[in-house]
């Protein structure tokens, strides 16, 4: 009989999904000064220097296929991070992140012809319907900020597919660190048009670090313990877990309430990211952070 798998191995992982909600979530309630653009590009900013101080990335020498490799995945970084603060403005966090979620489900069970599979897809579909139709209850949602979720899901699984490739030809413990200046490139200056002269304010940039150390320079070294200790579908499970933590983060912190659908439909979108994980014999997991 296996033994039952101990808390401690998971303890990294959970502290990374919570740094990482109450994070956003403080990152949303600022969105009012630098917008979402403008959050992304001081959290993004930010964690890149952070990492590039400690890493000094100028001393790296990388052939051409490695450029290439790194450059998809920062420029879809940006992107993920882009579109998925977009989706938090309009939209309540849990539900945002629930969405999110269909993109690395998509990419377990892309090319799959098992029927438990596509039970999983069709349990997720149902649970996003919960959470944007009419009448679901709670906080109102806005079309507009499903569209950016759905963008949001559409990198996380380019993100994903692009990041895997790069482990291939660059050294894992430097992927973040150039992957991130790339995605600085993109989306800082797309922060510093919208947001213009907001993002220099002591406080505005004060609190940026502050949210870039809990989405980034926390997250990234916790799950990576927290990879070398767990197995891959175990890590799974417990990621599916973060629209709920999402939900809760953006209650305590934002005051979000959502309605009884909305919670029915994060449930659903969480036992689907589950199943499809459980049905996966060798389960791929995705470098970096979990979620955007």
């Amino acid at each position: 009989m296996p033994r039952p798998l101990a808390l401690g191995p998971l303890l990294p992982l959970i502290l990374s999904m919570v740094s990482l909600c109450i994070g956003t979530s403080f990152a949303k309630s600022l969105f009012p000064v630098t917008g979402p653009a403008g959050m992304t590009a001081l959290r993004i900013g930010l964690s890149a220097a952070m990492l590039v101080a400690v890493q000094r990335p100028w001393r790296w020498r990388l052939d051409r296929a490695q450029v290439r490799a790194v450059a998809g995945y920062g420029v879809v970084l940006a992107a993920m991070n882009l579109s998925f603060y977009a989706a938090v403005a309009r939209l309540p966090l849990g539900i945002a992140i629930a969405i999110e979620f269909l993109g690395p489900l998509g990419v377990a069970v892309a090319g799959s012809r098992r029927p438990a599979d596509f039970g999983w897809v069709a349990l997720a579909a149902g649970g996003v319907a919960f959470l944007v139709l009419p009448g679901s209850g709670g906080h109102p949602i806005d079309p507009l900020g499903v569209g950016w979720a759905l963008a949001a899901a559409l990198c996380w699984a380019g993100y994903i597919l692009l990041g895997k490739h790069a482990t291939g030809v660059v050294p894992q413990n430097r992927i973040v660190c150039l992957g991130l200046v790339i995605a600085a490139l993109v989306a800082v200056p797309l922060g510093a048009v919208t947001a213009g002269a907001a993002l220099l304010r002591p406080s505005v940039l004060l609190s940026g670090l502050a949210i870039a150390v809990l989405c980034s320079a926390l997250p990234y070294p916790l799950e990576l313990a927290a990879l070398k200790r767990l197995p891959a579908r175990v890590f799974g499970i417990v990621v599916s877990l973060e629209p709920a933590i999402g939900a809760l983060a953006a209650l305590a912190v934002l005051g979000e309430r959502l309605g009884t659908w909305q919670i029915a439909g994060i449930a659903a979108v969480t036992a689907a990211s589950i199943g499809a994980t459980l049905a996966q014999r060798r389960a791929p997991v995705a470098e970096g952070p979990v979620g955007a």
